[in-house]
Order: C-alpha cells, then structure tokens, then sequence
C-alpha cells in the first residue's frame, strides 16, 4: 500500500491544482523519477474521474544531448511536436527527480537560446502557461536531500510536511496581503546592499496556494515596466540554466539592468543571461514569499521562492496573469530572504511599513509569519 503522504498529495494535484474534470486529457511529464508510486496514482485518480491520462518519462541526460547536438531546424522540430500536443491538452503536471541540477551546465548559451526560443518559450510559456490549468514539483530524492543539507529519511518528512499544506486555509490567509498590493502604488526595500524603489500601481496582484506549484505560498505582481530604480543584493545561491550563482547583485535604471555581479559563478555568463534579449534587462515579476514550514535555501527555486520573510524579483517573462508587458525568452526567479537570522530588511508600501525583518506588521497579515 503506498504511503498514504503520497495519496494526499496526489489528491492535491488531482483535486486541488488542476481540478481534473470528465473529459478532459491530463499530460503527466516525469523527469528522472527514482520512483513510481505518484504518476501511477495520478493516473488511476485521473481515471477515476473520467479524465485521460497520458504520461511520459524523459531523462535530462538526454535532454542535455538534444540540446547540445541540435541545429536551428531540429530545434524547432522539437519545438513544433512538442507543441502540437501541448495545444490537445486540459491540464498538465510536471513530476521533476532533478538528479543534478547541474547537468546543463556545460552547454553553450547560443544551444540554450536555441532550445529557449523553439521549445521553451512557445511550449511553456506561450502555451502550457496560458493555456493549460498546470502545476509543476520535484519529488524527493537522496539528490535533493544533499542540496538540503539534511538526511535523506529527514527531507522526505520536511517535503511531504511543507508539500502537503493545508492550501485551502493558505488561500484565506493571503487575502488581506493580496488587498494591500492591490492598493499599494509605490514599493520601497531595504536590506544590506539593497535600496530599491518601484511601483506596482495598475498591476494584477495573484495569490498562490497549490494552484500551479507544489509547495507554495507566495503572492506575486510585477513592477511598472519602467519604474525600477536602485540595486538589490540577492542572499539565497541559485541556478539558472545549469549554472550555480552566489550573491548576484543588479542596479536599476528606469527599470533596466544596467550592472550585474556576482560573487560565486561565471560573471559573464551571468551578464550574458540577461542580454539574451531586450526584456531579459526588465523585471517580470515581484513576489513575497510566505510558505510558513520553509525557512532555508536548498537551491531549488520552487522551494526557495516560497521561503518564509523573503521576496524574488524575476527578470525575464511577466506572467498574463500579471502582466507589465515585458516579453523574453527568460524568467529567473532571485530570491532575498529579509528575517534577521539572514540580515534583516523591509518592506514598504508607500511609506507604510509592510514587513520588517522578514515579519509582518499590520495586524491583518500577521497570520501569514512563521508560527
């Protein structure tokens, strides 16, 4: 009998994040899976309800040759298939193993701009994004457990713990947050080496509670395309595109990246990734990150950007969702965690102070803090 902490995360995905109805085809990606036990119990959930599953296991490695072999033309080949079946389905559930997460690494910028401008770019963001009800996850391995710094029998308990929230009891919480972006016009940050100034003023503001990300808790809006001013200092290591930053630093002018710097990682590639097109120098998206059971980077931004007291700022891709115009090939969360066990911060909508230190001060929003 499978773990039962399994069966409630596929009644989540199933339930909860896709809202699988009779009829409708449902596209079950698995990368890398160690295991088997949660695509076959979506499959026999989305059965249950009259859907049509589909599944298909891809492998990275393989992925990693396709990529570094692939001319124009087969790119957009890649691109056209995957597309076309894309476009034939209601919903869609990517299942990441994520053995190394730096396996592309060691392949050059111009295949990646290949294969994010005919695979990535129309698939999933033009068509999975906007057209699909979706919802993506890494699953636990020893892999992920080593990034995390923690036993593999501990990650596993942390993962099923701060994956198997209560989503609906998140939602309610998030709501009086979600009201004051609404309102806010003018966002001020501060923190070490960050004075940063934007406004959110006409933008959508979206609340994220296990609809298209597993785990979350996080409420997102994008900044006035132009309207960034200041420098922000990033203290949670990432990686983009296979490659590991540490401290990447960026300063704003009238909403552009005019420098970037890093102090761990290959500072040209780093400047590279953000002129891989014109909207790769804008901002994309904002968002304060409030999943209360995450409180440590484990360099997996599906994790890290939920992380309690912290917030990303994403150059790249706006969402339709909450959409300041901004159109690139990329989308790169960086994330700042603002409690004082990382050095602190603020947060401040027009002149108010939102969050300090990575705690809410308005009474109404102090159910989203840790405990």
């Amino acid at each position: 009998m499978p773990d039962p902490r399994w069966e409630a995360l596929a009644d989540i995905l199933i339930g909860h994040s896709t809202r699988l109805e009779k009829g409708q085809v449902l596209l079950i990606e698995c990368f890398d899976l160690d295991d088997s036990t949660l695509p076959r119990l979506l499959v026999q959930k989305a059965a249950r309800k009259g859907a049509f599953p589909l599944v298909e296991t891809k492998d990275t490695r393989i992925i990693r040759e396709l990529i570094k072999n692939a001319s124009e033309g087969q790119m957009r080949a890649l691109g056209d298939f995957e597309l076309h079946r894309m476009s034939q389905v209601h919903a869609y559930i990517g299942l990441r193993g994520a053995r190394n997460i730096n396996e592309m690494s060691d392949v050059q910028g111009e295949k990646m701009n290949l294969y994010n401008t005919h695979y990535l770019k129309p698939v999933h963001f033009e068509c999975r994004i906007k057209q699909t009800k979706w919802c993506v996850l890494r699953l636990p391995n020893s892999s992920m457990a080593q990034q995390a710094g923690m036993s593999t029998e501990a990650f596993e308990n942390f993962y099923f713990d701060v994956c198997n929230l209560d989503y609906p009891r998140l939602a309610k919480a998030l709501r009086p947050l979600v009201e004051r972006m609404t309102k806010a016009r003018e966002v001020h940050i501060k923190a070490p080496e960050t004075d940063l100034r934007f406004s959110i003023e006409g933008i959508p503001v979206i609340p994220c509670s296990g609809e298209m990300n597993i785990p979350d808790g996080e409420v997102f809006t994008a900044p006035v395309r132009n309207s960034v001013q200041g420098h922000v200092r990033f203290n949670t290591p990432t990686i983009y595109q296979g490659s590991s930053f540490d401290g990447v630093r960026l300063d704003f002018r009238d909403g552009r990246i005019v420098e970037a710097h890093c102090t761990g990682g290959d500072v040209k590639k780093l400047r590279r990734i953000f002129e891989t097109d014109e909207g790769a120098s804008f901002i994309g998206e904002w968002s304060i990150g409030c999943n209360p059971r995450i409180l440590h980077p484990m360099r997996d931004i599906l994790f890290d950007e939920k992380i309690a007291g912290s917030f990303h700022f994403t150059p790249g891709n706006a969402y339709d969702e909450a959409d300041n115009g901004n159109r690139s090939k990329i989308h790169w969360d960086l994330v700042q965690i603002q409690r004082s066990d990382y050095g602190g911060g603020s947060i401040a909508f027009d002149g108010e102070p939102i969050r300090v230190d990575g705690r809410f001060i308005p009474e109404d929003l102090q159910a989203l803090d840790p405990e």
